[in-house]
């Protein structure tokens, strides 16, 4: 059962760099955020949109899981769960990797400009604690007790806990991007 206080830990430590470095580009010059990259991609302020969209569409099926999760503590042997509880798979580490699979993101998660920089900025930190807070409500592990599938990179089912890890990741990946962006706006 150690294992799953690890686990517990090391997600905490993805979604508080994950949303740390989002903080960063909230603070960077707008020439920078609203440059339009050579492959007419997204902007950063419209990845930073996107994150945020994200998030919210996430942190409802993580709400629904943990509620299912914490009801399921009453019907289901936690202990026996986390017994052979593996919580990365490959496809799970791949979510963190900009472009390493194809990902057709739903139509309401793509930006449409509408917020304001600040409120994007509210939001993700709010965001953050809620993530957080999913975390201290389930320090024992309660989160394995409930699984929702998820399609992306075939993923499958997977646990509250994964949810919160995968939102992580998916920062992280567009992070990565925004450093592409960067990188293009200062050759130019």
């Amino acid at each position: 059962m150690n294992n799953i206080y690890v686990q517990i830990n090391s997600i905490r430590e993805e979604i508080n760099q994950s949303f740390s470095n989002t903080e960063r580009w909230l603070e960077k010059d707008t020439h920078l955020q609203n440059y339009r990259p050579q492959n007419d991609g997204w902007t950063i302020f419209e990845i930073l949109e996107h994150i945020y969209l994200t998030n919210h569409f996430l942190l409802k099926l993580i709400e629904k899981g943990y509620q299912k999760a914490l009801k399921n503590i009453n019907n289901l042997d936690l202990e026996s769960e986390l017994k052979n509880y593996d919580f990365m798979n490959e496809n799970l580490k791949g979510i963190g990797k900009h472009k390493s699979f194809i990902w057709n993101r739903p139509e309401h998660m793509i930006p449409t400009g509408v917020m304001s920089l600040n409120e994007i900025s509210e939001n993700l930190n709010f965001q953050k604690n809620q993530c957080l807070n999913y975390l201290d409500e389930m320090p024992n592990g309660e989160g394995v007790l409930y699984k929702i599938t998820m399609t992306v990179n075939q993923l499958g089912k997977i646990d509250v806990y994964q949810y919160i890890y995968f939102l992580a990741m998916h920062i992280t990946r567009h992070s990565i991007q925004m450093e592409k962006i960067e990188g293009e706006f200062y050759e130019d």
